[in-house]
C-alpha cells in the first residue's frame, strides 16, 4: 500500500538562513553592477611601477648570486676535504699495518713486546695515556704510536669541519632558492604589469627602449679619458664588444648579463679574477670617492646596499647591464645614486 505522508516542510530556521544569503546575493550582484570599474593604469604608471619592480628584482638577483658563489665554494671545499680524509684514511691504515709488521717480527724472534700486544688491541690515544708503559716500548714504536695519534686526531678535525661545512650548505641552498623566487616573483609581477597594456602602448615603451640603448651605443660622447691600466683598457674594451647583449639575471656570459656578470667578465678576459656579486666588487681593490678620479675601466658602485655595478666609460658616462628588459649599453654615471668606484 503506497504511503501518503505529507512531504516535511523545511524549518522556520532553514527558511531564514537561506532568504539572508539569497538577499545578501542580490544584494552583493547590484553593488558589483553599480561599482565603478577599477581605474586602468597608464602606460607611464605601469613603466614607474615595473623600473620598481625591475629594481628590486635586481636586489634580489645580487644576493642570488652571493649565495649561489657560496654554494658552490662550499661544494669545492667539502670535496677537498673529503679527499684529504680518504687519503689521510689511508695513510692511517699504511701506519698501523707498519706497526703490526714490527709486532709480528717481535713475535718471530721470541714473543711480542706486551705493550705493542696492548696497543694492537685497543686505541694508541687511551695507551699513550698510560705513560708508564711507555717504557716498555722502543723509541721506533713510540714514534710510530704519535705519527697514529696524530693522524686520528687530524682526521676527527677534518670530519667535523666537513659536518659543519655541509650544514652551511644546506641553510646556503635553502637561501639560494629563496632568493631565486624573489626575483622571479618581482620579474612575475612586473610582466603581469606590463601585460596589462595595450598592444599601441607596449610597442611604445618597447621603442622607448630600443631608442635609448641605439642612442647609447651610436651618440655617446666618452671624450679623451685615458684607461686606469693597462688591464682596465682591456677590460673595458672587452665590454664595449657586448654593447646590446641582453640582461638576464644571474648571467655571467658571453651571450647574456647581469651587472656584476658583465663586470666580472670582462676582467676575466684581461686576466683578473673578480668577486662574483657588486658587494665583493667594492672591495676589490682602492676606492675612488670622488668622479673626478674615475678613469676609464674603474668599477662604478651604485645604491646604499652597493647592489649596481659598472665600468666608468669616461665623460661621466658608465658602460653596464642595467636591469631586466635591456641590454648592455652607456648611460649617465648621473642617472643612478653613485656612491664610489674602484681601481682594481
Amino acid at each position: 500500500m503506497a504511503s501518503h505522508r505529507r512531504p516535511k516542510q523545511p524549518s522556520r530556521t532553514r527558511v531564514t538562513v537561506l532568504t539572508t544569503a539569497a538577499a545578501a546575493a542580490v544584494a552583493l550582484s547590484a553593488q558589483a553592477a553599480n561599482a565603478a570599474p577599477s581605474e586602468k593604469l597608464s602606460k607611464d604608471e605601469v613603466k614607474a611601477k615595473v623600473d620598481t619592480l625591475y629594481e628590486q628584482a635586481e636586489q634580489a638577483t645580487e644576493k642570488y648570486n652571493g649565495a649561489k658563489e657560496k654554494q658552490e665554494k662550499l661544494q669545492k671545499e667539502i670535496s677537498t676535504i673529503q679527499d684529504n680524509v680518504a687519503r689521510g684514511q689511508e695513510d692511517l691504515n699504511k701506519l698501523r699495518d707498519g706497526l703490526g709488521t714490527m709486532a709480528s717480527a717481535q713475535y718471530r724472534s721470541g714473543g711480542i713486546d706486551p705493550s705493542v700486544q696492548l696497543f694492537l688491541s685497543s686505541d694508541p690515544d687511551d695507551y699513550l695515556d698510560k705513560a708508564s708503559t711507555l717504557d716498555q716500548l722502543s723509541s721506533q714504536q713510540v714514534e710510530g704510536l704519535k705519527k697514529i695519534q696524530d693522524k686520528q686526531r687530524e682526521l676527527a678535525q677534518q670530519r667535523t669541519e666537513a659536518t659543519d661545512k655541509l650544514k652551511d650548505l644546506a641553510a646556503t641552498r635553502t637561501e639560494l632558492g629563496k632568493k631565486k623566487k624573489e626575483v622571479q616573483g618581482k620579474l612575475g609581477e612586473a610582466q603581469r604589469l606590463l601585460n596589462s597594456l595595450t598592444a599601441k602602448e607596449k610597442a611604445a615603451l618597447a621603442a622607448e627602449q630600443d631608442r635609448a640603448s641605439r642612442s647609447s651605443a651610436e651618440r655617446v660622447n666618452l671624450g679623451t679619458s685615458t684607461p686606469a691600466s693597462g688591464r682596465a683598457a682591456a677590460a673595458f674594451a672587452a665590454a664595449q664588444s657586448k654593447l646590446g647583449t641582453p640582461y638576464v639575471y644571474g648571467a655571467t656570459g658571453p651571450s647574456s648579463f647581469d651587472c656584476s656578470g658583465l663586470t666580472s667578465w670582462a676582467y676575466a678576459q684581461a686576466g683578473v679574477g673578480l668577486p662574483r656579486v657588486s658587494q665583493a666588487q667594492a672591495n676589490a681593490g682602492q676606492r675612488l670617492y670622488s668622479q673626478s678620479q674615475l678613469q676609464v675601466g674603474d668599477l662604478v658602485i651604485f645604491y646604499g646596499d652597493q647592489h649596481h655595478v659598472g665600468l666608468y666609460a669616461g665623460n661621466g658616462q658608465v658602460l653596464h647591464a642595467p636591469r631586466t628588459g635591456t641590454v648592455v649599453r652607456y648611460e649617465s654615471i648621473n642617472n643612478m645614486p653613485f656612491q664610489f668606484g674602484v681601481r682594481v
